[in-house]
């Protein structure tokens, strides 16, 4: 892939929508209507360098040229798995890195992204978490994540699952919804989307209004003071809180609501927690996740068994509630869930 390298003082095209490019195009003296051309270029025909626009003027490409960057830029690097998932670590500025991973599963092929340099809500069982916060990745950054890959037309689903919270990014993380799912972009149904949140309600709410794409909740414990043990964010955001205000959605037909919920050896697994798990998901239609651990220094639990996964898995579905246990990926190249860490350049991978 030849792409050009962005340079600092250059803004970054990818992210921005038609009525932004044409006032990128006036600015520079050219037609309003090549803004329309430029997007087409851009999200359409993938274009990795100004020179490929070839129903634009000399001029205006080299205008395009001295002031602005598409935006595309490759990894930093790229490790693979035993599994075939493949982990890229992509340059977010300022001496931080941000990682994605994409996943090959038969017909599937998902891509995770992140949308912040680590993260603020302080998981203690996540390691970006334990990083903190180094800020958010604008709407470039993300969108470069998907379109700088080897696989990136042949992606059949995002999930914003990776580094950061989602909600704590939303004004970004919504312009790169745009661009996947509205005509000019890459017009993907919303169905193709899933956007994870710890529950951070105001902006919770804007995304579920504004838009159709899957929504999931990381839960993790159905009782408050267990989840305040690993996830501050409950002091702020009570599940059930969260739970009783997803019920004023409708998630039982295009949309999904999901539960992800990691499991802990002895410490969430049994039965009990399994039926107030059920009572707090009870009229939101969910459906739940079952997610192996993967161990982190210092963190005190173990990933639950496989026998007593399917144990809790079994007794959710008795009740009536589809719940899966998703396949552990990536594990050996710290690809898996809760294990990116690309934070900081100098002591990634």
């Amino acid at each position: 892939m030849n792409i050009m390298a962005e340079q600092p003082h250059k803004t970054p095209l990818l992210g921005m929508n038609p009525e932004q490019l044409r006032n990128v195009a006036t600015s520079l003296g050219l037609p309003a209507f090549q803004g329309g051309q430029i997007a087409q270029w851009i999200y359409q025909k993938r274009a990795t360098s100004f020179d490929q626009m070839n129903n634009l003027s000399k001029f205006a490409r080299q205008k395009l040229h001295e002031n602005y960057t598409i935006g595309v830029e490759e990894p930093i690097k790229a490790s693979e798995s035993i599994d075939g998932t493949i982990k890229y670590l992509f340059d977010a500025g300022n001496g931080f890195a941000v990682e994605a991973v994409y996943i090959p599963d038969d017909e599937r092929a998902t891509l995770c992204i992140s949308s912040q340099k680590g993260c603020r809500m302080g998981c203690t069982f996540c390691m970006t978490g334990r990083q903190g916060f180094h800020g958010n990745l604008s709407v470039a950054q993300i969108i470069n994540q998907i379109f700088s890959i080897p696989y990136s037309q042949s992606l059949t689903n995002i999930v914003f699952m990776g580094m950061g919270e989602p909600m704590d990014n939303l004004s970004e993380v919504s312009k790169a919804i745009e661009v996947l799912t509205a005509k000019w972009g890459l017009a993907w149904s919303p169905k193709r989307i899933t956007v994870s949140s710890i529950g951070k309600l105001a902006e919770l709410n804007t995304l579920i209004k504004t838009s159709s794409v899957h929504i999931a909740i990381s839960v993790h414990s159905p009782y408050h003071n267990e989840r305040l043990q690993f996830m501050p964010v409950e002091k702020a955001y009570n599940i059930e809180t969260i739970m009783q205000n997803l019920r004023n959605y409708d998630f039982a037909h295009q949309r999904r609501l999901s539960v992800e919920y990691i499991m802990w050896d002895g410490f969430n697994d049994d039965n009990v927690h399994a039926d107030a798990l059920a009572e707090l998901i009870k009229g939101t239609s969910a459906r739940v996740n079952l997610i192996r651990f993967h161990s982190i220094p210092g963190f005190p639990y173990h990933s639950s068994s496989d026998n007593r996964m399917i144990a809790f898995r079994d007794r959710l579905n008795s009740k009536g509630i589809i719940c899966t246990i998703r396949k552990s990926r990536g594990e050996d190249i710290m690809a898996a869930c809760g294990m990116l860490a690309g934070a900081n350049k100098k002591h990634s991978y």
